[in-house]
């Protein structure tokens, strides 16, 4: 059977009525501004879309449920979905663009119920439906502010969004559009570009690849399930060194958390399509292997293929910060590190800890799941958190490519950091990734982690089991901007360090992250 309804302000049918509708959206209809960041776990907002004027989740909406309906993705929002698009671009509320389209669609429906620019606690509430891991909260919070005011709003004057692109891809590490367009979802994505006719496959669960000709059929081939949240409590899997240490520390398994799933596709003989696409996932992405799998596939199938990581599979398989336990002796000047065996781990935590310490460090094998230096700061920053521990003192963090930061925390729970990254090249920009930055290492600290079972299994599944904090409990981030004409360096980095050492003492160096404790 069909299911008919309006889409965009054109009628239009769809023959499966088996599928959500996000993927009647994606797969069917071509309306690629919805994303898929969790589907069908409904938790991640990336799908928002207008039905009959109010906002739904589209990946947990049968789309036989909008038979007759009015459905409105941001691209047919009208006006005011340029206006949006030139609020987050000139407030630095969208660095990948993958998020925002669902955000902006929220912002529109609470601005047409009457919603008051002033009102940021309603803005903060209606945002519980949606993750953004790259901003930090505070910059959609002032989109909101700027868009939902009278005065024009013009995200592009004035400013040179070539030098803006290059500030974005020295903090990110991989390509990165600016414009106002980005937030509207148009960066580029992978699985937004590969053609109509291209086949679909996914991970299995047994090692291999299920192929269909839509995204439903190849997951229904899988037979996959929606991930779950476990209710086993939080490991910290590497024990403390032995002795007596006034202050110590054990991480935990954690998720880099970017919200596009790694995807790639590929036509036969071709280059396949990065999964990086228009951001640099915190290092993530780095090992992904669904590019390869594309070429692959294209090659043995004959016809273009799109390969996609779910959400569980991403949660599975991407790789994690090497978890570590420490002992600190700050009378001492002594710090003792065990730390999950990786390669590069020790020089990288050296370098954080700096040449004037007393230090030990041994590499453990720990079962669970594979991880990486790739990741943001992996061991280096760590190496900065332990040093603050063992001196008490947060310094000016200066990062391996030369940025150099400041942090405190505020009597209020804000964090204040100063940043000195060299000419800032475009300074909305720049505050935008060191607001992400610092509200990353905040949850790091107080918030994130996921469950790993005893076998090394990831068993917290879903988005929400990953940690990222909610805008509503990210405190106030003030970024200052030293002036400069140097040359431009990356300072994200020491941001993250920085932050995270800070937070944690203004904590009393708790001896277990994540805290619990939030800021706000």
């Amino acid at each position: 059977m069909s299911t008919s309804f309006t889409l965009d302000g054109r009628p239009v049918t769809v023959e499966d009525e088996r599928s959500s509708l996000l993927e009647a959206l994606r797969d069917h209809l071509g309306a690629r501004s919805a994303k898929d960041g969790c589907s069908p776990q409904g938790q991640c907002g990336c799908c928002t879309v207008l039905v009959d004027g109010a906002a739904r989740v589209a990946c947990v909406t049968p789309v036989r449920r909008v038979a007759g309906r009015h459905v409105t993705t941001v691209d047919g929002l009208g006006p005011p979905a340029e206006r949006w698009a030139q609020a987050f671009c000139a407030t630095g509320a969208s660095q990948c663009g993958f998020c925002t389209p669902g955000i902006i669609v929220r912002l529109e429906a609470l601005h047409r119920r009457g919603t008051t620019p002033a009102d940021l606690p309603a803005v903060e509430q209606a945002l519980l439906a949606h993750l953004c891991r790259c901003t930090g909260w505070r910059s959609i919070l002032d989109a909101w502010t700027l868009a939902a005011a009278d005065g024009p709003v013009d995200g592009v004057a004035g400013r040179d969004l070539v030098a803006a692109a290059r500030r974005a891809q020295l903090e990110g590490g991989g390509p990165q559009r600016v414009a106002p367009e980005v937030a509207l979802g148009r960066g580029g994505f992978a699985d937004d570009e590969a053609p109509a006719d291209a086949l679909v496959a996914v991970a299995d669960g047994r090692g291999g690849w299920a192929v269909g000709e839509t995204l439903a059929e190849a997951r229904a081939s899988a037979g996959q399930v929606p991930g779950r949240r476990s209710t086993e409590a939080l490991r910290h899997p590497v024990a403390v060194p032995a002795g007596e240490w006034p202050i110590t520390l054990q991480t935990a398994w954690v998720d880099a958390a970017y919200l596009e799933p790694d995807a790639s596709w590929c036509a036969p003989g071709g280059t396949p399509a990065s999964p990086l696409a228009n951001g640099g996932a915190f290092g993530g992405k780095v090992v992904s292997p669904v590019a390869a799998v594309a070429r692959r596939l294209a090659d043995e199938a004959g016809r273009p293929v799109r390969v996609l990581w779910s959400r569980e599979d991403t949660v599975r398989h991407g790789p994690k910060r090497p978890p570590l336990a420490a002992g600190v002796d700050p009378a001492r000047g002594r710090v003792s590190v065990r730390v999950a065996a990786t390669p590069g781990v020790v020089e990288a935590l050296l370098a954080g800890l700096g040449p004037d310490l007393d230090v030990d460090i041994d590499e453990v094998e720990v079962v669970g799941p594979a991880t990486s230096m790739a990741l943001r700061a992996a061991g280096w920053a760590e190496g900065v958190v332990l040093r603050a521990a063992a001196t008490g003192t947060v310094d000016e963090v200066v990062a391996p490519g030369g940025g150099r930061v400041r942090a405190r925390v505020g009597a209020d729970g804000s964090l204040v950091v100063h940043v000195d990254a060299g000419d800032p090249l475009d300074e909305v920009v720049a505050r935008s990734y060191y607001q992400g930055a610092a509200h990353a290492a905040a949850g790091w600290v107080t918030s994130e982690g996921i469950g790993v079972g005893t076998d090394g299994t990831p068993v917290d599944l879903t988005v929400r089991s990953l940690g990222v904090l909610r805008a509503m409990d990210t405190p106030p981030i003030e970024v200052r901007l030293a002036p400069s004409s140097a040359e431009p360096v990356a300072a994200s980095d020491a941001v993250f360090a920085a932050v995270a050492a800070a937070v944690w003492m203004r904590q009393g160096f708790p001896p277990q992250w994540p805290t619990g404790v939030h800021l706000r």
